[in-house]
């Protein structure tokens, strides 16, 4: 293990499957490994975003980043009915709840099986930047698909060595869309409850 500025990266480590939830989480993270001699593939899959006018946004900013450096994209396509039948029963479970873990096992054992595919050792998620999710559901889930799939899972909190006031910064200078809401359709509905709350 080798540690650069609160970033372990494992022994052996040049190429990662890097799940990507949107282009300013990745941004920085991107930048990170290209300076420290780490190749990533981006892999787009993210069915829980809604409507599918958010989910295109997201991933043409996620392409339109990953062109401008030259690395390759994946897109993992977009099957939002999947994503409902694996969450059915937990439509009403708050954020950071089992629902959301159930949403990480989903996206992070669909990456596991595509680096697997593509003959990369590890992979990596993007959701571990996002100080509103659990970085314990996230470890979880992504150890779980290691162990299923077979592929390891690199654990970093990317919210480390400065990378978030990076990834700000990386925001407004590619003019990326910044969304306002997680992605999915519950925390979606929620935040518009929230918005008429505050209305009143």
């Amino acid at each position: 293990m080798k540690k650069k500025n609160d970033i372990i990266i494992p022994e052996g480590l040049h190429e990662v499957l890097l799940h990507a939830c949107c282009a300013p989480c990745s941004s920085a993270i991107v930048e990170w490994m290209l300076g420290h001699d780490i190749r990533p593939t981006i892999f787009y899959f993210n069915p829980n975003i809604f409507p599918r006018e958010e989910y295109d946004i997201r991933k043409n900013e996620s392409k339109r980043h990953a062109d401008s450096l030259g690395i390759r994209w994946i897109d993992g396509d977009y099957d939002h009915e999947a994503w409902l039948e694996q969450v059915r029963g937990l439509e009403h479970e708050p954020e950071r709840g089992s629902r959301c873990l159930q949403c990480f096992r989903v996206r992070l054992t669909a990456t596991a099986l595509q680096a697997q595919q593509l003959g990369l050792p590890y992979f990596a998620t993007t959701l571990a930047s996002s100080r509103w999710k659990s970085l314990e559901q996230i470890n979880q889930a992504g150890m779980e698909a290691e162990k299923s799939v077979g592929v390891y899972f690199w654990p970093q909190n990317w919210r480390k060595g400065g990378l978030q006031d990076r990834r700000n910064q990386l925001l407004r200078a590619y003019n990326f869309y910044n969304q306002q809401y997680c992605g999915c359709e519950f925390s979606f509905r929620s935040s518009l409850c929230s918005s008429a709350e505050g209305d009143v």
